[in-house]
């Protein structure tokens, strides 16, 4: 501080006159004054930057789903009604089987190609329809098609047999 008095006296050819020392002292407490202004502008602009970045960030963390119990509100949501009739084997065909069956998937034979579908059903129908219903091989049982009943898989078998004749 002492250092700075003696600066603001002192100039580069000697002792300052009291004028040219007020006008100095005067550009410095506006030069400080700026500073900061500009120091409390730039904290201010964080802490808003930062309160936003916290709110995206909170959004980005939170639980993807809510748990509902039984009782709860929430576990009052309707239930989607399944088919009244049953679907057709082409149905199930195109929108299960044909999955792997169209493209040979996991050595599936594929739908239309006799060569591969001779073998199969020369063993009879009854064991095709326990190969689907129960699964062969790379084939899961039922296929994976865990809503479709017995009676739609035979059916959707039947289909792929027709079509591989």
């Amino acid at each position: 501080m002492q250092f700075l008095a003696i600066m603001l006296r002192l100039g580069p050819t000697g002792p300052m006159p009291k004028m040219e020392r007020t006008y100095t002292v005067s550009r410095m407490n506006k030069t400080l004054s700026l500073l900061a202004a500009a120091g409390l502008g730039v904290m201010v602009s964080i802490s808003a930057v930062s309160a936003d970045l916290t709110e995206a960030m909170n959004e980005r963390l939170k639980p993807v789903g809510e748990l509902c119990m039984s009782g709860d509100e929430c576990a009052a949501a309707p239930v989607a009604a399944a088919s009244a009739e049953p679907r057709t084997g082409a149905q199930v065909y195109d929108t299960k089987c044909a999955t792997c069956h169209a493209t040979g998937a996991a050595g599936a034979p594929k739908f239309a190609d006799a060569a591969a579908w001779g073998p199969r059903i020369g063993k009879g129908i009854d064991t095709l329809y326990t190969s689907a219903l129960s699964g062969l091989n790379g084939m899961p049982a039922k296929g994976l098609c865990m809503d479709c009943s017995d009676d739609e898989l035979k059916a959707a078998v039947d289909h792929m047999v027709e079509g591989s004749k």
